[in-house]
């Protein structure tokens, strides 16, 4: 069989061959760790931070088209990959000065009011910053033919194990099944209808009442939209690598553990050669195990598991548990990362050109939100889980929630929650709620609260990366008597960039809770509107339209 045959296209004017299948993504970070963007206010920037679509660090342009992931764009033969937000070009762009100019921070919302006659010229100053590129002018918009409904009686959101196991059990029971994630979907059970690297949203909130109460929009990328009626939902989106709060956690080179593997696929060599690991649990050792021999040091906010200890032991690697992250220093690429034991230890620093965040998994929850779920806070994994009752069902009726979304990180449990959904969908005896761990307060609790007393300098706590806000500025609302995690959101525009909150939102809680004196439950959450995922107009035009709506 004759093997695939490169891919070639043009990125910033030169000629370049993509191996089949590869993203652009993991064609660039071949040749080390790519540059594709400038953040929104202060053109820092910014390399790929989660490898898994939703952050606006590798954002391209693809044949005019702006605003391409370059983590999920595979490229087409003859396809011209640009990059724009920047100038003269995002690797050195003059209005990074912001960044030296504004050391405290650039006031878009309240600034530069007087006098009266330059806010016009000042906000046209905004504009241009926070743009992040405009539409192509010789590209007409295409509307879609419509696509025709596609009627289930379960569709199973994510293709992890428990998505899959419970999508098998239910299609060997004869149902009606379809299976959707976002990336390829590994060994599909036969019968069942596929939809790979596709993501989904509801339309509106389910319908009681009604015969198939789910309606949902699926997004296979660029633009193609269909809509989806199901009886029933089993969410198994799962979990992913959170962020981290340290001044200059934002510099190239600070990323995911999820990031980290999908610029390195298979045995790959990593786009860094020595790494900060940042945590001590089963992630961090799994990190070892695939790039150990790239890692100069491990630190954890906490303790340090036996099994991390163990294979850091073996490879030499020196430990620090219950240690701050407190700085990253250099512009283009992270040089030196300052540290300090927890409790007033004495400062000292590491040389690295990484920082591989694997120390805190959270759970892909915001459609669980924006369905009416009710949600409860569980401090012991940092999150919101959804409120569980027999068979693994969520307070919305037909819709379940299985593996990591619903908290239920070990595989013998995440199999069983799975099982005990597809039982109640069936209608057979349904065994009695898998427990889940015991609940406590989370260990960054502390961590941000000594980390808050120790002065950052000139460098910038960026809390959300997608709009640029940072710590100080939360504080700041704080101390002028804003309360709560949507007013805050609605002041400052935490978590109102395209990853939807999902790098912001989880510390903007943990800091409120400190700086508010309540718990993270008392602090609330932001009111998720749909889409929860970002989805272009184009998907939405290509639905059927109702019968009474015809005209």
């Amino acid at each position: 069989m004759e093997p695939d045959r490169p891919t070639a296209f043009r990125f910033e004017g030169r000629a370049q061959a993509a191996d089949a299948g590869e993203t652009l993504l993991q064609h660039l970070s071949r040749r080390g760790l790519p540059i594709l963007q400038r953040s929104i206010r202060y053109h820092r920037p910014r390399a790929p931070l989660c490898g898994i679509g939703h952050c606006t660090s590798c954002l391209v342009r693809v044949n005019g088209q702006p605003n391409v992931r370059a983590c999920r764009y595979v490229p087409s033969p003859a396809d011209s990959v640009t990059l724009s937000n920047g100038w003269p070009s995002t690797r050195y762009d003059l209005m990074g000065l912001l960044d030296l100019v504004f050391p405290r921070g650039l006031d878009t919302l309240h600034g530069f009011r007087r006098p009266a006659w330059a806010t016009p010229w000042y906000q046209r100053v905004v504009r241009r910053l926070a743009g992040y590129g405009p539409i192509a002018p010789d590209s007409p918009p295409t509307v879609p033919s419509p696509v025709p409904a596609v009627e289930l009686d379960t569709l199973v959101l994510g293709a992890g194990p428990a998505g899959r196991q419970a999508c098998t059990r239910l299609q060997e029971a004869g149902r009606a099944v379809a299976i959707l994630d976002r990336g390829p979907i590994p060994a599909p059970p036969p019968g069942v209808t596929l939809f790979p690297r596709t993501t989904a949203v509801f339309l509106p909130p389910p319908r009681s009442g009604a015969g198939r109460p789910f309606e949902m929009v699926t997004l296979e990328e660029p633009d193609h939209g269909r809509l989806v009626r199901a009886t029933t939902v089993i969410a198994a989106t799962g979990a992913y690598d959170a962020s981290l709060l340290f001044a200059g956690n934002d510099r190239p080179g600070v990323m995911t553990a999820e990031a980290a593997l999908a610029m390195a696929p298979g045995d790959r060599s990593p786009p860094f050669r020595r790494a900060l690991l940042v945590g001590g649990g089963a992630r961090a050792a799994e990190m070892l195990d695939r790039f150990g021999v790239h890692t100069e040091a491990v630190v954890a906010p906490g303790a340090i598991s036996p099994e991390v200890t163990r294979r850091a032991s073996e490879l030499s690697i020196p430990l620090y548990p219950r240690t701050l992250v407190i700085e990253a220093t250099g512009r283009s690429r992270i040089r030196r990362v300052r540290l300090r034991a927890r409790g007033g230890g004495a400062e000292f620093s590491v040389s690295v050109d990484a920082v591989v965040l694997a120390h805190r998994r959270l759970p892909h929850n915001q459609l669980l939100f924006q369905s009416g779920a009710q949600m409860q806070w569980r401090g012991t994994a940092g999150g919101y889980f959804p409120v569980l009752g027999p068979g693994s069902q969520t307070s919305v009726p037909g819709l379940y929630a299985v593996g990591e979304v619903a908290g239920f990180a070990d595989g013998v449990a995440a199999e069983a929650s799975a099982f005990a959904a597809a039982d109640a969908i069936l209608g057979r005896s349904v065994p009695p709620p898998v427990e889940r761990a015991p609940d406590g307060p989370h260990e960054l609790e502390g961590y941000y609260r000594e980390l808050l007393t120790i002065p950052t300098g000139w460098q910038k706590q960026v809390l959300c990366p997608c709009e640029d806000v940072l710590v100080r500025e939360v504080r700041e609302a704080v101390a002028h008597g804003y309360r709560g995690l949507e007013v805050i959101k609605r002041y400052t525009g935490l978590g109102t960039g395209l990853c939807q909150g999902r790098y912001c939102l989880p510390d903007g809680l943990l800091l409120l809770s400190i700086l508010e004196g309540r718990p993270p439950p008392e602090v609330g959450y932001i009111r998720q509107r749909p889409p929860v995922i970002p989805t272009p107009l184009g998907a939405l035009a290509g639905l059927p339209v109702p019968a009474s709506e015809g005209g």
